[in-house]
C-alpha cells in the first residue's frame, strides 16, 4: 500500500529540487511563467511566500520519495476560497498527478478549511483539464485569448470544486485510485 502525504518543504535541498522540477521543459511549458528560474529568483520568491498566510506550498511524497509540488495561493480565509496548482517531478511514475490531486483536495477541504477551490489551466493542457473534471471540478469559464505564449495568445480555463462536491466524489475517487495503483 502506498503512503502519500503533503508535507512542508523541509530544507534548502528540497527547495532546490522544487526549482529543478519547475524548470523542467515539460513543466515550464504548462505554466504562466515560462523562463528558467534562477536560484536567486527562486529564493526571493520562496522568502516572500513562505511567510504569507495567503500561500501554502507542500511537497508531495509517496513512500518517502518526493514526487511533486502542490501550491495553494490567494487563500481567502474569510470567503474560504483559494486557487491551487501542482506539478510532478519529470520522472514521477504514471498516476502521480491523480494522487497529488486527491491529496490536495483532502488538504484544501480538511486542514485549510476551504469551501471552494479553483484553478486555471492553459487550453492546450487538455490532460489536466480532463483530470480536474474526473475529480469533480466544473468549468466556470474560459478566459478567451487571455495568456500570451511564444506562439500567440491562448485561452485559460477556470475550474472550481466545492467542499460538498468533493465529499460526494471522494470515496469513488479513492476506489479508482486504489484500483489503478494496484492496492
Amino acid at each position: 500500500m502506498n503512503t502519500d502525504s503533503l508535507r512542508e518543504i523541509a530544507d534548502d535541498g528540497e527547495l532546490e529540487l522544487m526549482r529543478e522540477w519547475r524548470n523542467a521543459p515539460q513543466v515550464r511549458a504548462n505554466m504562466y511563467t515560462r523562463h528558467v528560474i534562477s536560484p536567486e529568483e527562486h529564493r526571493q520568491w520562496w522568502d516572500r511566500i513562505r511567510v504569507s498566510d495567503r500561500h501554502c506550498y507542500r511537497i508531495f511524497v509517496r513512500d518517502g520519495v518526493p514526487l511533486g509540488i502542490v501550491g495553494f495561493y490567494d487563500i481567502d480565509r474569510e470567503s474560504q476560497h483559494a486557487v491551487w496548482a501542482f506539478y510532478a517531478a519529470p520522472d514521477a511514475p504514471r498516476g502521480t498527478g491523480s494522487a497529488m490531486e486527491f491529496a490536495a483536495l483532502d488538504m484544501a477541504f480538511g486542514e485549510l478549511g476551504l469551501r471552494k477551490l479553483s484553478c486555471e489551466v492553459l487550453e492546450f493542457n487538455a490532460a489536466v483539464i480532463k483530470l480536474h473534471h474526473k475529480f469533480g471540478f466544473k468549468t466556470e469559464g474560459i478566459f478567451v485569448q487571455h495568456h500570451k505564449t511564444d506562439t500567440g495568445h491562448v485561452d485559460v480555463h477556470r475550474l472550481a470544486i466545492f467542499a460538498d462536491d468533493w465529499a460526494q466524489h471522494r470515496s469513488d475517487m479513492e476506489i479508482r485510485l486504489n484500483k489503478t495503483s494496484g492496492q
